[in-house]
């Protein structure tokens, strides 16, 4: 028998916003999750990006933030969603929206890259729920802008992810600041020794779902392998955008992983030296810039999206038909969350890796720690020839710059009323004259290099 919502013990304005939004049957992880959130229990969640980890903690809390019916913290908030990215952080609000529209519940998020004495003003009142990435939060606590006094739910999301981004202690002085008594969630796709400590923690006696195991790979992701050197990626990736060599599946929205910002910057522009539109997402680009780039890949308008590992678990958009990881991730789990951004909602996808010589350890690692289970596809015929083509361009040698001597000193001590033909190095008066800012002693250049030289061969033979 399937399980629905409404078996879960969801209240009715709950209900009665998942059907506007269309949901019917709840996902392994909501189905194990909701009863005992409900219950107000702790919960420890161990599920892989893309199976409904929002809504499992989101749509009983709203309930309980209702049973509860208390009254919105001066300066502070009831719940609090900890989200290692902008983007997750924003998605995780929207969802909250959505699934407490009919509860009457205030939700805010407050995320780096954003004006902090907006974020000021817009929590003054407090609010019921805060989606909140851990450094922002902690400038608004630092500045007494805010508290956490009146928390009585919390959830960290994606916690491996937080600690991958170096988060580790804004997640233990939040702990600190956090009432002793409240109910905390705990959900991340893997469970490294230092995710273990973090929980016993922050959790007291947790329920424990898991649905998949540590470091799986979607079952509806069809996985592809390149051979390829790294001097040729560029020309494959130009190749495949472009339809001249064919890969399984219709492209509709190609998500691209680099492993540096300046990778993906590159990439972007390359490709649109080729005519190949696409955008860019990583740290280093401010809010507004990730917000559009994230919008023109939503609509298609610009249906190819650079990524590095900042957006692996940030980005929740239906129909993206291919992951390409341009570059291997260094950390295996890394390449479980870059493919879980397809296959999503019940869809299929497909993830093609390329790989070159060096890379060769980080895919033996993926295979080994994953269930990854690649099918290895040809290059193009002749595809030496290809690269030498339309591959990357490879820069002009650098031409041998030539030193532009400076006007001869004679010059110089000629405008100020003094004359010397004497050749470049050898000592004269004017060394120690209008040319003096360049240090050293007054004596003439050759007898300093000489003195240096001699004791440089001293020092040497000693």
């Amino acid at each position: 028998m399937t399980i629905q919502f409404s078996d879960l013990g969801l209240s009715q304005p709950v209900m009665q916003a998942l059907d506007m939004q269309g949901y019917k049957t709840p996902t392994p992880i909501q189905a194990q999750a909701i009863p005992p959130v409900l219950e107000g229990r702790d919960l420890l969640g161990i599920a892989q990006t893309g199976t409904g980890k929002t809504a499992a903690f989101m749509l009983p809390s709203i309930d309980n933030l209702r049973k509860a019916d208390n009254q919105i913290p001066f300066k502070s908030c009831r719940m609090l969603v900890l989200a290692p990215t902008r983007e997750l952080a924003g998605q995780i609000a929207q969802s909250a929206k959505d699934y407490g529209a009919l509860a009457g519940l205030k939700v805010h998020s407050i995320v780096g890259g954003t004006s902090v004495n907006k974020d000021r003003n817009k929590l003054h009142r407090g609010c019921d729920i805060l989606v909140a990435t851990p450094g922002r939060l902690l400038d608004l606590i630092d500045q007494k802008a805010f508290n956490l006094d009146g928390l009585e739910i919390l959830v960290l999301d994606e916690a491996d992810q937080m600690l991958d981004l170096g988060f580790i202690h804004a997640l233990r002085r939040i702990r600190e600041l956090a009432p002793a008594e409240r109910q905390t969630l705990f959900f991340s796709a893997t469970m490294p020794k230092q995710i273990k400590e973090l929980v016993s923690g922050y959790c007291k006696n947790p329920a424990q779902v898991s649905v998949t195991p540590a470091a799986s790979t979607a079952e509806r992701i069809d996985q592809y392998l390149f051979m390829v050197q790294q001097d040729e990626k560029q020309a494959l990736l130009e190749l495949i955008l472009s339809e001249k060599h064919e890969v399984p599946g219709k492209f509709e929205r190609v998500l691209i992983f680099t492993r540096t910002k300046h990778g993906a910057d590159r990439l972007v522009k390359k490709l649109s030296q080729v005519n190949i539109p696409s955008n860019a997402i990583h740290g280093n680009k401010s809010q507004p810039q990730r917000e559009r780039a994230l919008s023109e890949f939503k609509s298609a308008k610009v249906p190819i999206l650079i990524a590095t590992d900042v957006a692996a678990r940030g980005i929740d958009i239906p129909g993206v038909s291919h992951v390409i990881n341009y570059e291997l991730p260094n950390v295996p789990e890394q390449y479980v969350h870059r493919i879980g951004r397809t296959a999503r909602a019940g869809a299929d996808g497909v993830a093609i890796a390329f790989c070159a010589e060096d890379e060769r350890a980080y895919l033996k690692d993926i295979n080994k720690q994953t269930d990854a289970s690649f099918e290895r596809l040809p290059l193009p015929d002749n595809f030496r020839a290809v690269v030498e083509g339309v591959g990357p361009t490879k820069p002009a040698p650098k031409q041998q710059r030539q030193r532009v001597n400076p006007k001869p000193r004679g010059a110089s001590a000629e405008r100020m009323g003094k004359r010397s033909d004497k050749p470049r190095g050898r000592s004269g008066g004017n060394r120690g004259g209008p040319n003096r800012h360049r240090g050293g002693p007054k004596q003439g250049g050759g007898q300093r290099r000489g003195g240096g030289r001699g004791r440089s061969q001293g020092s040497s033979q000693s």
